[in-house]
């Protein structure tokens, strides 16, 4: 018998019934919360596989809430309901770690379809190594249990849309990713700001990690395609930093029509 997934929402406005509703005859478990400090009590225990938030939470709006779970790293898929269709309302939400950000009113059928869009990419993006503690790429350590980042063992500050992107990257190492995969896998199409988040992102890494664009040791620019993460991944199955099994980015001889940059 197949399980039913389970959603939290914290909504304390009108559509927060009809919406349930809806949830419940499409065949998800639900919770709710009509504040921020409830949502944040309540979630730990319903342990959803993914969390909606309203922008206009009292006591503690949806935007902290978000905050304090990513903080606490609780990286649950989670999207935002929020009146401002502001691109950078949206964009500044979706940095802080959402998935998707819905401007109200929205059809029942529309947060759905986004739910089961999210949950299919993140079932396609899932690695075979779902079980690894953390991927070592010479000094570069990616704790997969903390979300934290480690170079030459001092621990590194990134956003949380950076860690999601390194993470993918060092997943898929050695292949050719276009821009337009990686705004798929780590923002979803719909981002207002486009693949120019990617480049950005991108820079962010690239400076944190001292990895020269000219001469890159970790993150290669393909012009006219996207990026590719060089060297070996170790994939590493517990914190006794024993092997699970090795991952080789295989490069092919440079092409005129990479470049370096």
């Amino acid at each position: 018998m197949e399980l039913k997934l389970r959603v939290f929402l914290a909504d304390g406005s009108s559509i927060a019934s009809d919406l349930v509703s809806f949830l419940e005859r499409s065949g998800f478990i639900v919770s709710t919360a009509v504040e921020g400090k409830q949502a944040l009590s309540l979630i730990p225990s319903f342990d959803p596989d993914l969390i909606i938030l309203d922008v206009l939470l009292p006591h503690i709006n949806g935007r902290d809430v978000l905050r304090y779970l990513r903080r606490d790293g609780n990286w649950t898929p989670i999207i935002m309901l929020g009146e401002v269709g502001d691109a950078a309302e949206r964009a500044m939400a979706l940095d802080e770690g959402a998935d998707d950000y819905l401007l109200k009113p929205i059809a029942a059928q529309e947060v759905v379809s986004r739910i089961k869009a999210i949950l299919r990419r993140i079932n396609s993006n899932t690695f075979t190594t779902s079980s690894a503690g953390y991927f070592i790429c010479g000094d570069l350590k990616f704790d997969r249990t903390t979300h934290r980042t480690y170079l030459r063992d001092k621990s590194l500050k990134l956003t949380s849309k950076a860690l999601v992107l390194l993470e993918y990257l060092m997943t898929h190492p050695g292949e050719l990713l276009t821009r337009e995969q990686l705004l798929d896998a780590v923002w979803g199409w719909d981002y207002p700001l486009g693949t120019r988040a990617v480049d950005a992102r991108i820079a962010e890494l690239r400076h944190m990690l001292h990895d020269d664009a000219k001469m890159p040791k970790f993150i290669e620019t393909v012009r006219g395609y996207g990026y590719r993460f060089l060297g070996y991944v170790r994939v590493i199955s517990d914190k006794t930093q024993t092997p699970h099994h090795s991952i080789l980015a295989k490069t092919s001889p440079q092409s005129p029509n990479v470049t370096k940059m």
